[in-house]
């Protein structure tokens, strides 16, 4: 009798531990397991158990030292492009002037990426690869090359990802690369939603002499499921806010440069 009580309490307290932690994910998005264990007065066990059950539930997503919300359905290309616009022409605008004369430079499918690369084929002496399929409907001025990765199409975010895609990039090199992401993670670097993305992303960061990322706020502290990159990869960061002292120095002690662009 005394074992089934003793059951039961600890199913009730687990339950209401879970509670707890879906209930703080839903203000903040994502917590680190060490947090939890101090906000549940829990041991680390414990705490790991709580996180694998609604794991297996799909309540939750868990990351390197964390937990965050499992990812919404990733919102279409179209709906994107109009979010924070002004934002992100003002952030393509100070990132292009990183580009120089004679260079080769890769440019991201992403909406303000998109804004980098329109720029940049306006540019003549400039060779321009990409896996955006809205870029490549851009004319380049003349002088200026514009080269599309091979690959599959990726409808929601009208890229070329795949095999294709990494064949391309382990057969070119780049002066400069400017990457877009689906959310920041202040300590590991940008992320995205989907693999195959990650996999040409990250190819390319590693790839590229010079990687630029470019954020607005919205993605700022709001990681998605997939890092593509660390930030010692990062040589700059374009975003429209500016960053508590604590977020700076996590970022900027890997070497990357931040540069806060207002509109």
């Amino acid at each position: 009798m005394i074992k089934y009580e003793r059951s039961i309490i600890s199913i009730m307290f687990a339950h209401e531990r879970q509670k707890i932690i879906l209930d703080i994910l839903r203000k903040r998005s994502r917590i680190s397991v060490p947090e939890l264990q101090r906000t549940l007065q829990a041991s680390p066990a414990t705490v790991r158990r709580d996180l694998t059950f609604l794991e297996e539930l799909g309540k939750i997503v868990r990351t390197h030292g964390g937990v965050m919300q499992p990812q919404a359905a990733e919102v279409p290309f179209d709906r994107r492009s109009r979010a924070a616009h002004a934002t992100k022409k003002a952030l393509a605008q100070a990132a292009v002037a990183l580009a120089k004369s004679g260079d080769v430079v890769f440019v991201d499918a992403g909406t303000t990426t998109l804004e980098v690369g329109r720029r940049l084929l306006a540019i003549k002496s400039l060779t321009v690869v990409t896996n955006s399929i809205p870029l490549l409907q851009t004319q380049p001025a003349e002088g200026a090359r514009l080269i599309a990765l091979g690959g599959e199409v990726r409808s929601v975010s009208r890229a070329l990802v795949g095999a294709g895609a990494l064949e391309w990039v382990r057969t070119l090199n780049f002066n400069l690369a400017f990457l877009g992401t689906s959310g920041i993670d202040v300590e590991t670097g940008p992320t995205t939603t989907e693999l195959s993305e990650a996999g040409v992303k990250g190819a390319i960061a590693r790839k590229a002499d010079l990687v630029a990322v470019l954020a607005d706020k919205s993605k700022w502290d709001r990681p998605a499921m997939i890092g593509y990159c660390g930030w010692n990869e990062v040589d700059h960061l374009f975003i429209s806010h500016t960053p508590t002292d604590a977020d700076h120095k996590a970022i900027t002690r890997h070497g990357t440069r931040i540069h806060v662009i207002r509109h």
